[in-house]
């Protein structure tokens, strides 16, 4: 498909792959586990255990009857030590299963392949499994792939562009795992009738193209499923940018892709669908990529879900030096946390840990009104008019320079000579305006 030289703003950062060869490792369990109940948007679960009880891999730990909302399940067997609330890395109160390990992994006897034959059981297998968008939004998976207009939607995006610096634990999926990505495709296509695929992968990464060309060959779909390659650029891996790349129709803020006939799904999800009609094994372990100036030994590995960060880097090697920043994500759009103790979630892609130059913040100028921020913008918003407006309080003029279509990707902060915290200020402004509008 593609836009034949027609592509939105964008910047180039520097990639930082250093564990794109490194095969994925799988990490030993650890003595205790902390499982969030906080690991979607929309409601929280419930604990459906209590201290002392015995869990297995697979059961499920915490549920809700809310609509918007995905079961979580154990990664361990063990017992539960405690429940408990922590801080999250949002500020808010998250609710914790703790679960001390046995060591011994035992599957819970309710894992088992779903049966499916239509798509409200393939949709009921979905929600079952736990899965959420694991590209980062953690958007619950059986409600986007049931749209109200379901019959206009015709496409389905795969995004593998994977365009933070250092994250390459979707480049290695790709690579170790390409066939569960096709049989996901192929499910989600059944399933919802939809007629053609695209994968979108930057050209930064020609062994995943390959592979993932290879392996729809063999699986005989060279006709409804293509590969896009697609430019080495941030912030390509976008939702909003991704849908303009490769259909070249226009995604804005606060739609969904399926008004534009479009299913999108992170790789990683995709993937994961196809491995669960496969096993039936519900979502309990994520693969990350640790890395880092102070970690000793970055790779990608997969982790259970509720370990602590602390455990996940001693599984590589232990801290080369003090951290002066923990990041769970990329250093674009990812969170810093406040401790090394915040387990991983669902849709956790990485732990970055740095030390030294990389976690100084630059000295602020003064703005110089070289409009370099504005090129930057996919959008073409303009993001010095916009902290100007905030920094009045100024509802006409927010809603006038539509600060909601920005996407906080971060690329007006890093392209900003003057080094001003400007993504950071819009997503305030944004969080201002909705609470201006909502009295």
């Amino acid at each position: 498909m593609g836009q034949q030289g027609k592509h939105l703003n964008s910047i180039h950062v520097s990639h930082e792959k250093h564990t794109a060869a490194c095969e994925t490792e799988i990490m030993a369990i650890p003595e205790a586990v902390c499982i969030s109940m906080s690991q979607h948007i929309g409601a929280p679960c419930k604990p459906l255990v209590a201290k002392g009880d015995s869990v297995k891999v697979g059961q499920i730990i915490g549920d809700t009857d809310a609509f918007v909302s995905a079961p979580i399940h154990s990664s361990v067997s063990g017992t539960v030590k405690e429940i408990t609330t922590m801080r999250s890395v949002a500020g808010g109160q998250d609710q914790m299963i703790v679960i001390e390990t046995d060591g011994k992994q035992e599957v819970w006897e309710g894992v088992k392949p779903p049966v499916i034959n239509d798509m409200n059981d393939f949709i009921a297998a979905v929600k079952a499994s736990g899965l959420v968008g694991l590209g980062g939004a953690s958007f619950p998976t059986h409600i986007k792939l049931n749209p109200k207009n379901l019959d206009e939607v015709d496409t389905l995006i795969v995004n593998a562009a994977e365009c933070e610096p250092f994250i390459t634990s979707d480049h290695r999926l790709m690579l170790e795992n390409a066939p569960y990505i096709i049989d996901g495709i192929l499910a989600v296509m059944k399933y919802l009738t939809i007629s053609k695929a695209y994968i979108g992968v930057e050209e930064n990464k020609p062994d995943a193209i390959s592979r993932l060309n290879e392996v729809i060959k063999e699986k005989g779909h060279a006709d409804d499923i293509k590969v896009e390659v697609l430019r080495a650029r941030y912030p390509q891996g976008a939702e909003r940018v991704m849908v303009y790349e490769i259909t070249g129709k226009t995604l804005k803020a606060g739609e969904l892709p399926a008004q534009l006939g479009i299913v999108l799904s992170n790789v990683t999800t995709i993937a994961f669908i196809g491995q669960y009609l496969k096993t039936g094994r519900p979502l309990t372990t994520k693969r990350i990529t640790v890395d880092g100036n102070a970690v000793a030994d970055p790779k990608n590995i997969i982790v259970p879900i509720g370990a602590r960060i602390a455990d996940v880097v001693a599984a590589c090697g232990g801290y080369k030096a003090e951290p002066k920043k923990i990041i769970m994500g990329g250093p674009m759009m990812g969170r810093a946390v406040y401790s090394d103790a915040f387990p991983i979630v669902k849709n956790n892609n990485a732990i970055l840990v740095f030390d030294g130059p990389q976690t100084l913040i630059p000295e602020e100028t003064g703005c110089i009104k070289c409009g370099i921020c504005t090129r930057a913008c996919p959008f073409n918003l303009l993001p010095v008019s916009m902290v100007a407006a905030y920094e009045r309080k100024d509802v006409d003029k927010l809603n006038q320079l539509q600060v909601m279509q920005c996407m906080e990707c971060g690329s007006c902060s890093y392209a900003c000579p003057a080094k001003r915290p400007l993504s950071f200020t819009h997503k305030m402004a944004k969080a201002f305006l909705k609470e201006a509008t909502s009295k």
